[in-house]
């Protein structure tokens, strides 16, 4: 049976871990910016009255935000294809395989999310004006069925994102704090001492 409470036998001088290369790294950070950005200004949006005039501003940063989740999400998984993540030290395989699955569904969620709302505004008939830069056109007849089905896997993948960020989270926290395994040294730049 696998003790997931234990600390790590980890040598007590680390050997250098394999890491990301910078570009994931980056790219890995860069999303996760995004993401911190891009909830809070879909609770703003749908907090706001909808007469406010402020709320189509928000939606349409909100979106931006989301479609550029998704173009960076999408180069994720082109550099993943092409550069394989680095072999995780001193982690159980069982960890291992956990935190891959964890990883592929958060891809699969951050590119969902955005092409939902994407199918939303345009079957809505609403151009995305991308960050005013633009304008991205709705592609598609206007279909309130369609609108009304894509909403929903847009509100429900809202909840997916909260639990696997909360998860990726969480896993690292644990990661760095209970079995101190370095793990959280590969997706940071490398730092001379």
């Amino acid at each position: 049976m696998l003790d997931l409470s234990t600390r790590a036998s980890v040598p007590t001088r680390l050997i250098e871990a394999p890491r990301y290369t910078a570009t994931a790294q980056a790219l890995h950070w860069l999303t996760s910016l995004l993401v911190l950005a891009v909830l809070p200004l879909a609770w703003v949006a749908v907090a706001l009255p909808r007469d406010s005039a402020y709320k189509g501003t928000v939606f349409n940063l909100h979106k931006s935000v989301g479609l550029t989740i998704l173009a960076i999400v999408a180069i994720r998984i082109l550099w993943r294809a092409l550069h394989p993540a680095p072999p995780s030290v001193y982690v159980p395989r069982a960890l291992t395989v956990l935190g891959r699955i964890n990883h592929w569904l958060l891809y699969l969620v951050f590119l969902l999310m955005p092409l939902s709302g994407w199918l939303l505004s345009a079957a809505a008939g609403s151009t995305i004006q991308y960050f005013y830069l633009f304008p991205i056109p709705p592609l598609l007849e206007k279909d309130p069925a369609l609108a009304g089905i894509a909403d929903q896997v847009h509100l429900a993948g809202q909840f997916a994102v909260y639990a696997l960020v909360a998860l990726h989270v969480l896993a690292t926290a644990w990661h760095l704090v209970v079995r101190r395994d370095g793990l959280i040294a590969r997706m940071l730049p490398r730092q001379d001492v």
